[in-house]
């Protein structure tokens, strides 16, 4: 009998991610189109990733991450943000017609009312905001441990895809009210994987 079980369990067929366009087969590294206003990722293989553009009600999401090693922020200006962690991501949001804050949480991402002063301030000190793609492209910062001597702040310019991996890499390794260290030493290596491709 048990031998019986394991046979059935190694005949069982493997699943593939497939395209949610066409149902062709996904390598890990495939792309992504996202629908800002349900905020809604769809995994697309190259061909179908084509037929998007940055305009439209599904946008194709850019695969670039720049670390922005020149970025400024003061403690002052971060606090105006009145964000409750030190790890968040800013999107231009076309739906909203303005800048939306979000953190990743143990429910997921929330939203946070983002002070657009304070937001105005941060964009005239560093123009490279300019540059980020609306809807597709967000800032991330990472701040865990900067406050308390720890690591210096980051700041990323990634692909809105890389936010909704981090946002699911905590809601899933989450637990107690801490964390625990796996999701410690998941995010870690989120953050490592990042440099490496920046």
């Amino acid at each position: 009998m048990p031998l019986e079980r394991l046979k059935r369990f190694v005949e069982r067929p493997i699943q593939v991610e497939r395209c949610d366009l066409c149902g062709r087969e996904l390598s890990d590294d495939h792309d992504h189109v996202i629908e800002p206003a349900a905020r809604r990722l769809t995994c697309v293989c190259g061909p179908c990733a084509v037929l998007f553009s940055a305009s439209g009600t599904r946008k194709r999401v850019p695969r670039r991450v720049r670390a922005l090693t020149g970025f400024r922020l003061t403690d002052a200006q971060w606090d105006e943000l009145r964000l409750p962690i030190d790890l968040a991501f800013f999107v231009k949001s076309t739906v909203h017609d303005r800048p939306v804050a979000n953190y990743p949480s143990p429910a997921g991402a929330t939203e946070s009312l983002l002070s657009l002063e304070a937001w105005d301030d941060i964009m005239r000190e560093n123009p490279v905001l300019d540059e980020m793609e609306p809807d597709t492209e967000a800032l991330l910062v990472n701040r865990v441990g900067h406050g308390r001597g720890g690591m210096q702040a980051e700041y990323f310019l990634v692909p809105i895809d890389q936010c909704y991996r981090l946002v699911g890499l905590i809601r899933t390794r989450w637990t107690g009210l801490s964390g625990g260290t796996e999701v410690w030493s998941a995010i870690s290596g989120f953050f490592d994987e990042l440099r490496r491709h920046a």
